[in-house]
């Protein structure tokens, strides 16, 4: 039984690795553009524009002379930070929000709730031409339309998974021992539910990629001359039979980059939930 149970996790195992080899080399390729790039990124050559993959380019140029790979390279650490700031932003108050609302019940957790709601009806893009046309473009209000958007997320989240931890006996113990709601939240809900958000916010970065591809794709992201996938696919558009290398490349990028945070939040969902192992040990 236990060598069943053993090719049940094995069975999942090969995803988790590839995902977290992927994001592993998005992450390298990111830290790597901060100290050197094969050109600079910006770097305008248009005497050698449009240039196939050689020595000197490896993946060729675009259709000012700049160097793709060193701007892909770029894109990576400009997709990281708006992933991690723009989840990092929503995750905090989300799981604050919900929190709260499965401590506090009654009106306070409708109004809460009813709140995340309404943060639904403008996803991030709504959100993101909002701000640029009250304060312009540019990767700042990408990134905090694309927090906004979390906020609701990861309050729901939190909520539910929260609800189903404070019913459970300990929770009620350390209440009957007069322990605060603060301080039940702290060392009992968020220590069991820490994987669940940990899951989510894998899934939460990919969509932050996406988004801000799309926005800078739609000129609401990375502004010009700074390099983003997005914003590579944008000015890709017109060459797409000329050269449509330009558009291959970072909609590679954004693919194995989303594919990888994807089977990286499935690999830790079925290795840290104890209930998915319980299920794979009940099939042994």
């Amino acid at each position: 039984m236990r060598r069943r149970a053993s090719r049940l996790h094995r069975g999942a195992a090969p995803g988790l690795v590839l995902g977290a080899g992927l994001v592993a080399f998005l992450l390298a390729m990111a830290l790597l553009a901060l100290v050197w790039t094969p050109w600079p990124p910006a770097a305008i050559d248009v005497p050698h524009r449009l240039l196939h993959p050689s020595l000197a380019h490896w993946l060729g140029t675009d259709e000012l002379g700049r160097d793709i790979l060193s701007r892909l390279m770029a894109g990576a650490g400009v997709s990281l930070k708006v992933g991690m700031i723009a989840v990092g932003l929503g995750a905090v108050p989300g799981v604050a929000l919900g929190l709260i609302a499965s401590a506090v019940k009654g009106r306070s957790e409708d109004v809460i709730m009813q709140l995340c709601d309404f943060a639904f009806a403008f996803p991030a893009l709504l959100s993101a031409i909002m701000l640029t046309a009250t304060y312009g473009a540019g990767i700042d209000n990408a990134i905090l339309a694309i927090a906004i958007y979390n906020v609701p997320v990861f309050a729901k989240l939190t909520r539910a998974m929260a609800n189903s931890v404070m019913a459970r006996e300990f929770v009620q113990a350390a209440r009957a021992a007069g322990r605060s709601p603060a301080g039940i939240a702290v060392h009992h809900v968020v220590p069991n539910i820490l994987a669940a958000l940990l899951v989510q916010a894998t899934i939460q970065f990919s969509i932050a990629i996406l988004a801000e591809a799309a926005l800078s794709y739609l000129g609401f992201g990375t502004q010009p001359p700074e390099a983003s996938w997005g914003l590579m696919l944008s000015e890709a558009q017109n060459f797409l039979f000329v050269a449509p290398r330009l558009a291959v490349y970072p909609g590679l990028a954004i693919a194995l980059s989303v594919l990888g945070l994807s089977l990286l939040g499935d690999g830790l969902r079925d290795a840290l939930d104890p209930r998915l192992q319980k299920i794979a040990w009940q099939r042994a």
